[in-house]
């Protein structure tokens, strides 16, 4: 099964090609390196300033991540790469057909537009949400928003077809990711990241063997976007401010009474 990446530029997606790469033919990667040009606005930046000073275990458990995954994988596997601004460039079509792909697996690119999603490899496109579909969707971290709303019990990841909205496609697998009451910030991210990437490469293994789940999230719950827009100083306090209250919860019989209520997708495509 010939395989084609279509990846963010961060040390998490390099990782992620290379576990993919050792398990499956994986024949290129286009690789997204985007420019930011969001310009903040005075209450922006102040709320911006005050996270940094006071709110630092945020920053840190993104660098922490970042930092242990670019020891690792200081770089993506030695392929046919394409390096681009914006997956929805035209080059990305041309690249990807050219390859000619069986799947094409994405992760942690911007939205992808109709007319890149009009490549119709013969197994499909599919995307890595580090976030519970359909309860938990958006970002820009599924995680934090789950801390910071006290929704202890959704932290997971959801391996889906991929289509235009912002986590929508149907799903092929979801998991709650194992957590501990010792875990800290750091380790929380880290866990649900190594999580995400073993879902993932156990979701292709099933697309190469055989049936795939495609289960319409509308068939589950209609769930909560949340928007970056909203990851504001409160959401941030909040989150700090609920840690504690995470490392004394995640382990309760309260929350894992709230998982098993939860319809989950596993790979033999049954809903739990």
């Amino acid at each position: 099964m010939r395989i084609v990446l279509w990846m963010g530029n961060e040390p998490n997606q390099k990782a992620l090609a290379h576990k993919i790469a050792k398990n499956h033919e994986v024949v290129g990667i286009v690789v997204e390196t985007r420019i930011s040009k969001r310009k903040l606005t005075p209450g922006q930046f102040i709320d911006k300033a005050i996270g940094k000073l006071f709110l630092g275990k945020i920053n840190n458990s993104w660098n922490y991540q970042r930092a242990f995954y670019q020891k690792k994988y200081p770089s993506f596997p030695e392929l046919s790469t394409l390096d681009i601004e914006n997956i929805n460039d035209e080059k990305v079509i041309d690249f990807t057909k050219g390859l000619k792909p069986d799947l094409i697996v994405v992760s942690g690119t911007r939205l992808i537009k109709n007319k890149t999603l009009s490549i119709r490899p013969s197994k499909g496109i599919i995307n890595l949400h580090t976030g519970l579909s359909p309860y938990v969707k958006g970002g820009p971290n599924c995680t934090n928003w789950c801390i910071s709303t006290s929704q202890f019990h959704l932290i997971g990841n959801t391996i889906m077809w991929i289509d235009e909205g912002i986590d929508t496609g149907n799903l092929i697998a979801t998991e709650c990711t194992s957590l501990d009451s010792n875990d800290d910030l750091n380790e929380v991210h880290l866990k649900v990241m190594e999580h995400a990437h073993d879902l993932y490469v156990r979701s292709i293994d099933t697309i190469k063997n055989g049936d795939v789940p495609n289960v319409k999230q509308s068939n589950i719950a209609a769930g909560t976007t949340y928007y970056t827009r909203q990851w504001n100083l409160k959401s941030k306090i909040d989150l700090v401010r609920n840690l504690k209250k995470f490392r004394a919860e995640i382990n309760s019989e309260e929350t894992k009474s709230k998982q098993s209520a939860l319809v989950l997708v596993n790979l033999s495509g049954a809903k739990d």
